[in-house]
């Protein structure tokens, strides 16, 4: 049996920028994206603290020691800047093998630093 598990968390950033007009997306600092063994493209949840609101979309890699958490097409108009946000992925696997795995949460400060 396969179950989707937790596999990473950035655990309350705060939104830096919101792009109406890009595609679609969301940009993450590459430092936090490999505290929180999160990889471009990747498909995650966002759950704005502000006002509740979740939505699903991919990671598109920024610029690395920026800070950048950017709100990209139509999930611009869901996240302000300055709403704080938790990001998460998941992971499909074994029965067995979930019941031994440690995902990774990442707690970062202000300015959204390690």
């Amino acid at each position: 049996m396969q179950i989707e598990v937790l596999k990473s968390k950035i655990h309350r950033v705060v939104v830096t920028e919101a792009n109406l007009q890009y595609v679609g997306s969301i940009t993450i600092d590459e430092d936090l994206m490999d505290a929180a063994n999160m990889i471009a493209n990747e498909k995650v949840s966002v759950v704005n603290v502000n006002n509740g609101e979740r939505l699903e979309t991919y990671i598109i890699k920024g610029k690395r020691g920026s800070g950048v958490i950017c709100m990209n097409g139509p999930a611009a108009r869901l996240c302000a800047p300055g709403d704080v946000v938790i990001i998460i992925s998941y992971a499909t696997m074994d029965f067995e093998e979930a019941k031994t795995f440690e995902p990774r949460a990442i707690f970062p400060k202000e300015g959204n630093r390690l």
